[in-house]
């Protein structure tokens, strides 16, 4: 599929449902990949769905729509505390498995990347792959993503333990420290 034949924007309320029904599948198809699980997600109400989707100046969803249907995604969001406002955060990045391998991931994480570079005082992007996910990884350094350690059996999926890459993207340099 052509970068031309997907479309890549910005979820809002109205896309709840679809937003649900992806993410649902992923979380079942994938739990390994994801820290949330499906048994968690799958009872939350349209309302807590939609209010999740809110637009805001420093968080989102990004949505890649084929055919007119949501076929990937991902999050992004700032993280909370003073001291860690810095920090944006990469969360959920789904590609159902008929649109892999057609850019649409790739396409997404640049938009993200591309978003983050716009948030006042936005330092660096973080996430978190299944050290085993050799696809998902080589995705993420190619976008500019380094590993800086893992996190050993962060995940308990049917018994199995998984670990964790921790990985980070510097969007400018640090400011300095206080001496």
């Amino acid at each position: 599929m052509p970068a031309a034949a997907f479309e890549i924007r910005w979820l809002t309320p109205a896309d709840a449902t679809a937003f649900q029904r992806l993410r649902l599948a992923g979380l079942r198809a994938s739990p390994s990949a994801f820290g949330s699980s499906y048994e968690e997600e799958k009872d939350r109400t349209l309302a807590l769905i939609e209010a999740r989707l809110a637009p805001s100046a420093d968080q989102g969803v990004l949505g890649a729509f084929a055919g007119g249907q949501l076929v990937g995604m991902l999050g992004i969001r700032r993280q909370d505390g003073l001291k860690t406002r810095h920090r944006m955060a990469l969360w959920g990045v789904y590609v159902e498995p008929a649109s892999r391998g057609q850019g649409i991931a790739q396409a997404l994480l640049t938009q993200a990347v591309a978003f983050a570079r716009q948030v006042p005082g936005a330092v660096q992007i973080h996430l978190s792959v299944n050290a085993a996910n050799a696809s998902a990884i080589r995705l993420y350094e190619q976008a500019g993503f380094k590993g800086y350690g893992t996190e050993p059996a962060a995940l308990l999926v049917d018994g199995v333990l998984h670990d964790e890459l921790l990985m980070q993207h510097r969007l400018q340099p640090a400011p300095k420290p206080a001496a």
